[in-house]
């Protein structure tokens, strides 16, 4: 029987025991914390038994700016990985933990799709394991003892108009952007403007997907700052005396969730951030718990390799001391003919002038990639019935130019059957080493500004960077508090290299705006806001929410 939908799909595979699927990834029962059969956290006490193991080989799956068309880069994470295990290798998956933003919004879950899943992909696309509202509620208590501390006399001296820190809510709404709160009598607090996150942009997820474990995740939870004084003293979340609570809200957060592709491939699905608005990786506990486990483990970052392959590369890997052996770029035949002016309608047609119009997009990514940051990459062609030979070979022409090979990933349709040659290229560059000249695309001791300008000028290929509004002020009040030597996370939009949506391909001779600058001092980076990028996203016109249901059993209908 032929199924249409993810869902379906998902829905008519038998799942193995959470157990078994421990027991192939090499993982003790004792350090298994069941969420019914088939999803598990898995504690952190087992890296005492991992630390003398030798890291498998770090495989990062990004891809070309994403269009309505789609891409398809969980698809051939998850394929991939499958991929490796059908050719003999002995591999894991790490990915994000969807937010429900999506899922009810307009991009839908995050869980892979066709014959390559994580699985069960309900559970995973809809609260999962909890982890999203553990972080919500520690991000939450801050801002209750925050103002309670206003409310209670301010003894620190806390200027009201220059609190920082927001609230959160895992959820696509744009009524919360901007609010004021406190209204009311005396006892219902004091009046202020406030606002709210998506929980995903919240420092406390960035701060989770970045620390080593619980102690370390408390000190950076303390170093949080939440506002400043009138005399521009930072306030922490330790000056509150918040970061141990917080910290307590987070103590199962933090552990993996284990659970498994359609064919039982292990796979880690732990933390969430967006790569538009925050950096946009999985955690650096499950990544390196996956390479102590595993002989290769593939990963990904969110979105095009501008945002979250740079994120990865120049904030995951820098803190955590990781270095990938392989990175795959994804595109589709039809996406690049988006990018090369083609509406939506007219893709299913062969158009090799659009498709030579659209592929300076993936070329631009595959120099950041092999020029900028030095790494070996293969481009992955994910496969659609409509790509004619013609068009695939363009691509392939164009990608062999730049000295990089192309693999027809068909794992939409096949599963790891359909990613074998992938896999086997991925192989090949893993066990050349070509790694070792890996480099990032700024340094550390460069000023905020000159940071700034190496991600929009290297990466983004920008020809200026304008501070606008509160920027330039920003930019000497962090120098001024020493957080100049920190990365920069650029939120930014994911549909085009510059900050403007609608400059498709491959624009050139754009100046990005930066128009504030906030320091997350727990997780260790500069946030930089460009253009009109927003940290917390609205419902479309038509949600996905309303095709979303449940029969009297329990199954559930219409998740993507």
């Amino acid at each position: 029987m032929e199924y249409k939908t993810d869902i379906e799909i998902a829905q008519a595979t038998e799942l193995s025991h959470i157990r078994e699927i421990a027991k192939t990834a090499g993982i003790d029962e004792k350090y298994l914390e069941q969420y019914g059969n088939y999803k598990a956290k898995v504690d952190l006490n087992i890296f005492n038994e991992l630390k003398d193991k030798p890291n498998g080989k770090l495989v990062l799956v990004t891809a070309i700016t994403p269009t309505p068309a789609g891409e398809g880069k969980t698809t051939t994470t998850v394929g991939l990985g499958d991929g490796l295990r059908k050719i003999g290798k002995k591999s894991m998956i790490a990915l994000r933990e969807p937010s429900l933003g999506p899922v009810f919004g307009v991009k839908g879950g995050a869980a892979g799709g066709g014959y390559a899943q994580v699985v069960p992909m309900e559970d995973i696309n809809l609260h999962f394991t909890g982890d999203m509202h553990a972080i919500g509620a520690a991000n939450n208590l801050l801002a209750a003892m925050l103002d309670n501390h206003i409310f209670q006399g301010n003894a620190l001296g806390i200027d009201t108009r220059r609190i920082t820190w927001r609230r959160c809510v895992d959820m696509n709404d744009r009524q919360l952007r901007n609010i004021v709160n406190g209204l009311g009598g005396r006892t219902d607090g004091v009046p202020r403007e406030d606002g709210y996150d998506i929980t995903v942009a919240s420092e406390i997820m960035a701060i989770l997907c970045l620390a080593s474990d619980i102690i370390d995740l408390k000190e950076r939870l303390g170093r949080i700052i939440v506002g400043y004084t009138r005399d521009e003293k930072p306030i922490t979340a330790a000056d509150l005396k918040a970061q141990g609570a917080m910290a307590a809200l987070l103590k199962d957060a933090i552990k993996p969730n284990l659970v498994q592709t359609l064919e039982h491939t292990p796979a880690f699905v732990h933390g969430g951030p967006f790569a538009n608005i925050a950096h946009g990786c999985n955690s650096v506990i499950a990544t390196k718990m996956a390479l102590k486990l595993a002989d290769y483990v593939v990963t990904e970052a969110g979105f095009g390799a501008d945002l979250g392959a740079e994120k990865f590369l120049d904030i995951k890997c820098r803190m955590a001391g990781l270095k990938p052996d392989a990175v795959v770029i994804v595109a589709t035949v039809r996406a690049l003919k988006m990018h090369g002016g083609v509406p939506k309608t007219e893709l299913g047609k062969e158009n090799l002038e659009a498709l030579e119009k659209g592929l300076p997009n993936l070329l631009r990514h595959v120099e950041n990639i092999t020029k900028v940051f030095k790494l070996p990459a293969v481009v992955a062609i994910n496969a659609f019935p409509q790509d004619t030979k013609a068009e695939l070979e363009l691509v392939e022409k164009r990608c062999n130019e730049l000295g990089v090979n192309v693999a027809l990933s068909e794992v939409w349709a096949k599963g790891g059957e359909g990613g074998k040659a992938l896999a086997q290229e991925v192989v090949r560059l893993c066990e050349q080493g070509s790694n070792k000249d890996f480099t990032y695309a700024y340094d550390l001791d460069m000023s905020i500004e000159e940071k700034i300008e190496a991600i929009a000028k290297k990466i983004y290929r920008a020809s200026a960077v304008e501070f606008v509004g509160n920027a330039p002020k920003q930019l000497k009040t962090l120098t001024d508090l020493g957080f100049d030597k920190v990365p920069i996370c650029m939120a930014k939009t994911q549909y085009s290299f510059s900050d403007d949506p609608t400059k498709l391909g491959a624009p050139e001779n754009f100046e990005v705006t930066i128009r504030n600058l906030k320091i997350s001092a727990g997780a260790g980076f500069i946030v930089a806001l460009t253009g009109e990028i927003m940290t917390m996203p609205g419902l479309p016109k038509v949600p996905a929410a309303e095709k979303i249901d449940v029969d009297a059993s329990g199954r559930i209908s219409g998740l993507f």
